[in-house]
């Protein structure tokens, strides 16, 4: 039963961390691009990168170690919905990461570098559709935990 409560706790703060992350970049997105920002986004994008392994490993702790055990979890139709949605935020977090990668050689190139304004506002979108899937999970783990995808 500590176990189980152990790894429902760890799986919690992984994913607000990963909400926390997401919405820092939101903000920070809507700035004026300099070096510095540009920089803090990258560490950010770190974080936020090193947080969803978090939520992916304890999630399939959870499932595999928890109360209710494996079968419960991988025998319903709403945990492979929510691998799914992970995967789609996943696979959108790319360009942004990509994004910020390149900004930050420009800048390292030219310190006087201005990104156009098109391309921030394409990354700060990818960035709100990734908040929204995400913000679609929860809902599929309330189906899963009460055993209605079965």
């Amino acid at each position: 039963m500590w176990l189980d409560a152990t790894l429902a706790y760890l799986h919690y703060i992984a994913i607000f961390m990963l909400f926390a992350f997401l919405t820092v970049q939101l903000v920070f997105i809507r700035e004026p691009l300099d070096e510095r920002l540009v920089r803090r986004l990258g560490r950010i994008d770190i974080a936020y990168f090193v947080t969803a392994i978090a939520v992916l490993v304890t999630g399939f702790l959870r499932a595999t170690l928890g109360a209710k055990g494996a079968d419960f979890y991988f025998n319903s139709w709403p945990i492979y919905v929510k691998l799914g949605l992970f995967l789609a935020v996943g696979i959108i977090s790319v360009k942004p990461t990509l994004t910020f990668i390149r900004w930050r050689r420009f800048f390292e190139k030219d310190a006087a570098w201005k990104e156009p304004g098109d391309e921030q506002a394409s990354i700060r979108r990818l960035i709100m559709i990734e908040v929204h899937l995400a913000a679609l999970i929860p809902v599929f783990a309330v189906i899963m935990a009460r055993g209605l995808g079965h």
